[in-house]
């Protein structure tokens, strides 16, 4: 938020409401300290965002159920409902950038594996926020223009047969496509997951990467080839998501006994079993 002791001073005016139209996209502010979350609003709207504003957990949380954003500005050490809990409510539903003066390592990777999408710790330059915002919107309108016709990963025909894909397929109550490995049950369609006959609360990304497992059983798949399948990016080599992501997805498989399903393949990636 602030830069050499300075706050940000924007030159323009904070757009109008009656300038805000359905082509802006709209941005949710979850921010106690008043003055900083003005700062951002008036130099996010001067970049042509309309941004909605709230000063407490609890207040975020009742603004998110009532309208509709495009993307989530959260700290974390908020009155009423704290902060960890909103990114659990938030996550799948619109992109979340945590805003924290929280800067260890173990807050950061458990933020990050319950969902988050960014994670930005205080003070930041505000220039800094508008590219990582424009970044997560970039993929979001990705992800929508290619949700529904993502396609099976190609088959390598020279390896057809040691490759063969093992899943069985059925139909759901609404028509759409069922996948089933094992003990495991994905429907795309719902985006919910089955283990052993239990309920998997998954996010996004975790459902996305075991989709990808589960149409490819017998494929190692190195850590760019998932990246790049479920966030629809390019791979980042020193991004550590990954590792992240498959640890959370086995911890929240292991009561259903099927978290060794999933094999690590060291020095290539990872594989079902």
């Amino acid at each position: 938020m602030y830069r050499g002791g300075k706050p940000f001073s924007s030159p323009v005016r904070p757009i109008p409401t009656e300038r805000i139209t359905l082509f802006m996209k709209r941005l949710l502010i979850v921010e106690d300290d008043a003055e900083n979350n003005q700062m951002i609003r008036e130099y996010l709207e001067s970049h042509g965002y309309a941004c909605v504003q709230a000063y407490s957990g609890s207040e975020g949380k009742l603004l998110f159920s009532l309208e509709k954003f495009d993307l989530v500005l959260l700290d974390l050490m908020l009155p009423g409902v704290p902060g960890e809990e909103l990114v659990g409510l938030f996550s799948g539903k619109a992109p979340v950038i945590v805003l924290s003066a929280r800067d260890g390592l173990d807050s950061k990777v458990k933020v990050l594996s319950d969902g988050a999408d960014d994670y930005i710790c205080k003070p930041f330059d505000l220039p800094e926020l508008l590219v990582r915002i424009q970044v997560q919107l970039r993929r979001q309108d990705r992800a929508a223009e290619t949700m529904g016709e993502r396609q099976p990963m190609e088959k390598d025909h020279s390896m057809e047969k040691e490759h063969s894909m093992e899943r069985e397929r059925s139909r759901s109550d609404s028509g759409g496509q069922v996948y089933r490995y094992r003990e495991w049950t994905l429907n795309p369609d719902t985006q919910e997951m089955t283990a052993a006959g239990k309920p998997v609360a998954l996010t996004r990304h975790e459902f996305l990467i075991l989709e990808l497992f589960i149409r490819n059983p017998k494929r190692v798949f190195s850590k760019q080839m998932i990246y790049e399948y479920a966030w629809s990016e390019e791979y980042l080599a020193e991004d550590k998501t990954i590792n992240v992501h498959i640890s959370n997805i086995r911890g929240k498989l292991k009561e259903s006994g099927t978290d060794t399903y999933i094999q690590t393949v060291w020095g290539l990636g990872f594989k079902l079993t």
